[in-house]
């Protein structure tokens, strides 16, 4: 059987490549602050704002990109952020009150999720943009500006269940929103309180990466805007949200490579590359393979902002076959972003120390255990699968390799496993260490954070290029006016 590695290399924009080179500086966080530590670089979401806003420019479109807060709760890339034209979206009271208090106005403050009375009534008395998604909330929405006496609140309808014409595309079906079917009743509920909400527009969230899904919910978005104005209402916004991703890794031929070679292990045509022959999603049944592949496509030849522009120049079958970006410039009206995961694109990693390497028989992979639990290095709750960068303590050999390894947490769990896959790294890691977890600003660092057996939750550190070097504080203790000497 092909036993060959299988390497899948993370994809290191020079900003990212230069702080996982700081060898020094990665290994006195940990010296200082423990294992694991989360490093984010709060000057890469800026740069990443501009490629969002580039494509705005090249549309000729107006609008506002809303930072998702729930990816990442760091106070340093909210403040940084804060610094910009950019908004927030806020999915619940804690991050609402967080945005106030890095700097964020009600006019760049949107709020989405789902919503306990508490959190719409500081929506509503700080006067944010409410998300809602349906006629019972905005019901409750109107009840408590009605009872504090408060102004009316600007709101988006939140719409679901989009439907084409012709070739039938259905949008995903989602918990958030009305269905775009019914989206009348919504608009009665807006007329009736019409003293206590102002009608901006109409949303939407899809959990998908389909373009097409995403342009027919879209183009159904347009055709509601168009309703809403049949009835007198001045709607002016649409809201996209986000899912616009990211590639993960360097070489899509190490992707291809390595989906093949899971396939070919399911169905025991090569040495398994999981531990216990976990295939994610993937069975062999009678030498049949069944399932699906329950990855996130890590290596995407189109994510972030220029998933943005594929889906502004789809033509909208319905509305004439023209590009949707014609159709909002045509009618002036503003298109807002949700981007969470794609705007943290290249803006953090996660270090952990190796305590222990070990082999479990002769001739096969090593163990290695970790000072870190599989909740803190997150990405395969989210189907991400990468390699990580083996950061040597000073002086350490270049080590044997290539090897294959197994990388386990620090519980005393069978299931904490820091990933399920056979990893294959170009050096042999030693005890003490670093193990180098890139791109996981975006969902993997604090999403899933457990103190489970008394072990802390990884430390937050902001870091930020000085000259050569890297310079750095803690999370909580940056701010965008933080200069680089780390002198006010």
């Amino acid at each position: 059987m092909d036993g060959r590695p299988l390497y899948l290399e993370p994809r290191l924009e020079p900003r990212l490549r230069s702080l996982v080179a700081a060898h020094g500086t990665l290994h006195s966080l940990t010296d200082a602050l423990g294992s694991p530590v989360h490093v984010v670089v709060p000057d890469q979401i800026t740069e990443n704002l501009e490629r969002f806003r580039s494509v705005y420019r090249a549309h000729h479109l107006s609008g506002q990109v809303f930072y998702a807060h729930k990816a990442n709760r760091s106070s340093a890339l909210l403040r940084r952020l804060a610094a910009t034209d950019a908004g927030v979206d806020v999915a619940s009271l804690g991050e609402l009150q967080h945005a106030l208090g890095a700097g964020f106005g009600a006019d760049r403050i949107t709020a989405t999720g789902p919503k306990n009375p508490e959190f719409l009534w500081l929506a509503a008395r700080t006067g944010v943009t409410v998300s809602v998604d349906a006629a019972a909330e905005l019901e409750q929405l109107a009840s408590l500006v009605r009872k504090h006496a408060l102004a009316p609140v600007p709101v988006l309808l939140r719409l679901s269940s989009f439907q084409s014409p012709g070739v039938r595309v259905l949008s995903r079906r989602s918990r958030f929103g009305t269905p775009a079917g019914e989206v009348e009743l919504l608009l009665e509920a807006v007329e009736r309180h019409a003293d206590a909400v102002a009608l901006t527009g109409v949303a939407f969230h899809l959990d998908t990466t389909s373009v097409a899904e995403k342009a027919t919910a879209l183009e159904g978005s347009l055709a509601a805007l168009e309703l809403c104005r049949s009835r007198g209402l001045r709607p002016r916004a649409v809201d996209v949200g986000g899912g616009f991703g990211i590639s993960y890794l360097a070489e899509r031929e190490q992707w291809e490579a390595y989906t093949s070679g899971l396939t070919a292990a399911v169905l025991g045509r090569r040495e398994p590359l999981t531990w216990g022959g976990h295939g994610y999603g993937l069975r062999d049944e009678s030498g049949t393979l069944r399932g699906a592949l329950g990855l996130y496509p890590a290596h995407r030849s189109v994510a972030g902002a220029a998933y943005l522009d594929e889906l502004l120049t789809r033509p909208a079958a319905s509305l004439g076959g023209r590009p949707l970006a014609a159709l909002l410039l045509e009618h002036l009206y503003d298109l807002h972003i949700e981007p969470g995961r794609a705007l943290l694109d290249q803006c953090g990693i996660s270090l952990a120390r190796v305590l222990e390497v070990r082999t479990q028989e002769a001739g096969g992979e090593l163990l290695v255990r970790l000072a870190a639990k599989a909740d803190d290095i997150a990405l395969e709750d989210h189907g991400v699968l990468m390699d990580p960068v083996v950061i040597p303590r000073s002086g350490a050999g270049p080590g044997e390799g290539p090897v294959a390894v197994h990388l386990f947490g620090s519980l005393c769990l069978e299931s904490d496993l820091i990933t399920r896959r056979t990893v294959f790294l170009p050096r042999r890691p030693e005890p003490g260490d670093l193990l180098a977890f890139a791109n996981t600003a975006g969902y993997a660092m604090d999403f899933h954070a457990t103190r489970a057996q008394h072990q802390p939750a990884a430390r937050k550190v902001a870091a930020w290029q000085d000259g050569d070097g890297w310079r750095w504080c803690l999370d909580d203790q940056f701010w965008p006016i933080t200069p680089s000497g780390g002198v006010q």
